[in-house]
């Protein structure tokens, strides 16, 4: 299936601290490029420091591998001014890390470093466009299943707007 041009090489997926939706984003977005034929490096990142070095969530492992993902070995970080110039696309998980995301990238002083582009992460969704994707750090069961479920649609739906 042909690809348009303006297909990312690098996307970062990123959430506040790196332990729930950015680490179930990086390993459901990895396995569906892949079955889309698609090559490109992704990974995550939080904008918070509160994680730096931890393993994801176990509840969100926990729903994660119940889907096929396994998330277990990835391990939380903050974003950083060179993820700006080292990956084409970062999507943010809800409008505050959007926003957060913006503001570092305003405040870098590059000139003739082309920098990534932003977006939220349900921005090409039809099903969840413009809607955060909600932290479920302080919730239930359902709220892990309901991140799984919008992750799933959202990374589909990026894949599906890089196809011509």
């Amino acid at each position: 299936m042909p690809i348009k041009a303006s297909t990312p090489s690098s996307v970062l997926l990123v959430c506040l601290g790196n332990i729930c939706r950015s680490p179930t984003a990086e390993e459901i977005f990895r396995q569906q490029a892949a079955i889309a034929g698609l090559s490109m490096r992704v990974d995550s990142a939080g904008t918070g420091d509160w994680h730096i070095g931890h393993a994801p969530d176990e509840r969100a492992q926990r729903h994660a591998k119940a889907h096929g993902y396994k998330i277990n070995k990835l391990v939380a970080r903050q974003v950083n001014a060179d993820d700006f110039r080292n990956f084409d696309l970062i999507l943010a998980m809800d409008a505050q890390n959007l926003a957060d995301l913006q503001s570092i990238k305003d405040g870098l002083k590059d000139t003739d470093t082309k920098l990534a582009k932003l977006a939220l992460f349900s921005e090409e969704d039809p099903t969840y466009g413009g809607y955060d994707v909600p932290d479920p750090y302080t919730g239930d069961s359902d709220a892990f299943e309901e991140v799984i479920e919008r992750i799933e649609s959202s990374a589909q739906a990026w894949i599906e707007s890089w196809k011509t």
